[in-house]
């Protein structure tokens, strides 16, 4: 399924998939079509949600957006650019990913944030300066946990952390991958208003892979449903889920699991 008309309009493509393939050999030596063609752009300020069944090639698909999967046919372009002709570690720089279980580093909440900076040897920035500000304001951490323990911190603040120390390097995508599997809906609501806002004041390409429908009825925009590899449909998020289009999608709507919607 090829980029709708529009999708393609208002703001700046920052992320395209151009009938983007990814095959694996089985044990037995059969070809597998993980994903097959594989087609959408994500835009500047927006929120891109991916959902679908476990095992339909989500997680494969966020992680082709920074290399850690290579695709075996297709194009990704970041603003323009292959991303194949991109260094990993610049790719992955201006393509954050945050993990679904929240990852503390030994030491304080500072020293999480102090990270980035010392893996590419540059002097960290203190606890009072700008840019640790920035991104304690971005989401919604008090500068008074800096000097916690950061594994001390609920699964919440954690994944605000992670979020905190992506957003240090000033990327231009940022990856989620179920972002809030292990969080409460309390949490969840604040992690989704945090989200939003972050996209808008950053002005980034956000795009989530979720089993969560709240995720995907309050802060999606476009919406891609993933079904054995492929693109089943997609389209503005609100649209799709109040008219699903195909059976496959309405059957996955009105799953258990999918009630929380």
């Amino acid at each position: 399924m090829h980029m709708n008309q529009q999708q393609k309009s208002g703001k700046n493509p920052v992320v395209e998939f151009i009938d983007v393939r990814v095959t694996k050999l089985s044990p037995a030596g059969a070809t597998m079509v993980i994903l097959d063609r594989i087609s959408f752009t994500a835009l500047q300020g927006k929120i891109t949600g991916i959902i679908g069944a476990s095992g339909s090639g989500k997680s494969t698909l966020i992680r082709l957006c920074n290399r850690l999967d290579d695709p075996s046919d297709g194009t990704i372009l970041l603003n323009g650019q292959n991303i194949s002709t991109i260094e990993p570690l610049l790719l992955r720089r201006k393509v954050a990913m945050v993990l679904q279980k929240p990852f503390m580093f030994e030491g304080t909440l500072l020293e999480n944030l102090q990270r980035p900076f010392l893996f590419r040897n540059i002097a960290p920035p203190s606890a009072k300066s700008d840019e640790i500000t920035r991104v304690l304001d971005l989401v919604q951490l008090s500068s008074e946990m800096l000097a916690r323990d950061a594994r001390s911190l609920s699964g919440g603040e954690q994944q605000r952390v992670n979020l905190a120390r992506a957003l240090v390097n000033h990327p231009e995508v940022l990856l989620l991958d179920e972002p809030t599997s292990a969080l409460d809906r309390p949490s969840t609501a604040r992690l989704a208003s945090t989200l939003s806002n972050i996209c808008e004041s950053e002005h980034l390409a956000i795009i989530v892979v979720t089993h969560d429908l709240y995720l995907a009825e309050h802060i999606v925009n476009h919406l891609i449903y993933l079904e054995e590899g492929q693109i089943v449909e997609q389209g503005d998020a609100t649209s799709m889920l109040a008219m699903p289009q195909t059976a496959v999608f309405k059957n996955f709507l009105a799953k258990p699991e999918s009630s929380s919607l």
